[in-house]
């Protein structure tokens, strides 16, 4: 059986979502489990049961600090190893993004599969053009973004969900594989004519400060890595393809444009 990480977040409920549509025999895991899933709480080593899975789709549990990602990765993994677990998938970072603000504890995630002893696809996904989308910032009808002129190799999360699931469905055919995961670029000037509204770049200071000063609910690690977001793009180290993901799935990918542009779209103020 697979088992699917973070069952009620975005991704991980669309892989598992797909996985069943397809009809593979899946689970969910979650810290507030539903129907027709199983508690799995990270931060509860002594909790975590895996019995009876095969094959572990391990969705980074990001939202925290390093050494908490690193913690709450370290006891799935000795879990997986513990109740017998065959294959990890786990749902990493493009390899373009190795400069961002939350790529250590995701490349310290990759060595650690690497070291389980456990069969173990890395799937190193794109940033989702649905946040792309979402970082824009609507102010009197017109979009303003730190992107500047730069551009990012979005991706649609349920193209990445569909990997996922591809692979999870037959691990031992990926084994030992790690695939960079991105889209085609996109600017936030072309998302913006996509809506029909002027495109406004303002400066990371600015940004910085708005998301200090007026962007209530943030956690204190996000400021550092939403900035380091906007400086990757618009400094040019987030726009590079690869044909992984196409060749992965046997398809065209779905749109990043109109996939970044509806993100952006529902986020309009009215």
């Amino acid at each position: 059986m697979i088992l699917v990480t973070g069952a009620n977040g975005n991704l991980g409920s669309a892989v598992l979502a797909r996985l069943r549509a397809d009809g593979v025999a899946a689970t969910g895991g979650s810290r507030t489990p539903d129907d027709g899933t199983r508690r799995l709480d990270f931060d509860d080593p002594p909790g975590l049961d895996l019995a009876g899975v095969s094959t572990l789709v391990l969705v980074s549990a990001g939202y925290a600090e390093d050494d908490q990602v690193l913690a709450r990765h370290t006891a799935v993994l000795d879990a997986a190893r513990r109740d017998g677990v065959r294959h990890v998938v786990y749902t990493s970072l493009t390899g373009a993004g190795d400069h961002l603000g939350f790529a250590l504890a995701h490349r310290a995630t990759e060595r650690l599969v690497r070291r389980s002893g456990l069969a173990w696809t890395i799937l190193r996904n794109g940033l989702y053009a649905e946040l792309f989308g979402g970082l824009l910032m609507w102010t009197d009808g017109a979009l303003e973004s730190a992107f500047g002129d730069g551009a990012l190799a979005a991706v649609a999360r349920a193209d990445l969900a569909d990997a996922a699931a591809l692979v999870a469905a037959d691990p031992a055919r990926h084994s030992g594989r790690v695939l960079d995961l991105v889209g085609t670029p996109v600017t936030a000037e072309r998302v913006a004519t996509r809506l029909g509204v002027p495109h406004r770049s303002v400066g990371l200071g600015e940004y910085r400060r708005r998301l200090l000063d007026e962007t209530p609910g943030l956690l204190p690690f996000q400021p550092p890595m939403l900035v380091s977001i906007a400086t990757g793009v618009r400094h040019g180290f987030l726009d590079g393809t690869t044909h992984d993901l196409a060749d992965l799935l046997g398809r065209p990918l779905r749109d990043p444009l109109a996939t970044a542009a509806a993100a952006a779209s529902a986020a309009r103020p009215e």
